[in-house]
């Protein structure tokens, strides 16, 4: 199978995924539907790493790290109330360690994945920070999408039902954060059609799903 090919096939994947999940929460297919959401994020992380172009030390560095940091900020800001504001998940999202779903550090990785390499091809000749700042801008831009959505399919809940506007500034903060830990890991531009489709596809599944609340 050719590189081409493999890139169809995991995107020929992802709008399966996607196409269903929209059509299947659009019309109520089944009120347990959503709980399958953990398994959604599983193969979008594999395809992503499936399709990297070098399977090296910096990506399994920046895997492990942006998931570590990524699950310990967010079970410290379950626990504290003090970084997100305060919020609690629901059983969406899977098991869960001291009140944070084992996979919210999978969906960091995917999000920040997808962003800085979207960054790297469309903003590949702004000097990094820049690059970094348009990055985390465009997972603050998602996040405001996802939270009607996870709100109103119990991903997780916030308290008072409002929410804050410190989530969206802690979210840009760690984005950046973490955004900037992939570049200086990846020190050459990565290459990866299927991120940039995944993060379309993100877009436009909350962006519809927003509209069936």
């Amino acid at each position: 199978m050719t590189e081409l090919q493999k890139d169809k096939l995991a995107i020929a994947i992802l709008l399966l995924l996607y196409g269903v999940g929209i059509t299947a929460l659009w019309f109520e297919v089944h009120p347990d539907f959503i709980l399958l959401t953990p398994f959604n994020l599983l193969i979008s992380a594999a395809l992503l790493i499936w399709r990297h172009p070098v399977k090296d030390r910096a990506m399994w560095s920046f895997i492990g790290l942006c998931y570590a940091i990524g699950f310990i900020v967010e079970m410290a800001g379950v626990q504290t109330g003090m970084i997100f504001g305060e919020y609690e998940y629901g059983i969406v999202l899977g098991p869960k360690l001291l009140g944070t779903p084992l996979l919210i550090g999978v969906n960091w990785v995917i999000l920040v994945y997808a962003s800085a390499v979207t960054a790297d091809r469309f903003f590949g000749k702004m000097p990094r920070y820049l690059r970094t700042a348009l990055a985390a801008a465009v997972m603050v831009a998602l996040d405001v999408l996802i939270e009607p959505v996870a709100v109103g399919f119990g991903f997780w809940s916030w308290a008072g039902g409002v929410i804050p506007l410190q989530n969206y500034l802690a979210w840009y903060v760690l984005a950046f954060l973490l955004i900037a830990l992939f570049y200086q890991l990846h020190r050459l531009q990565v290459f990866n059609k299927v991120a940039l489709v995944l993060l379309v596809l993100q877009f436009l599944f909350f962006g519809i799903l927003n509209a069936s609340l």
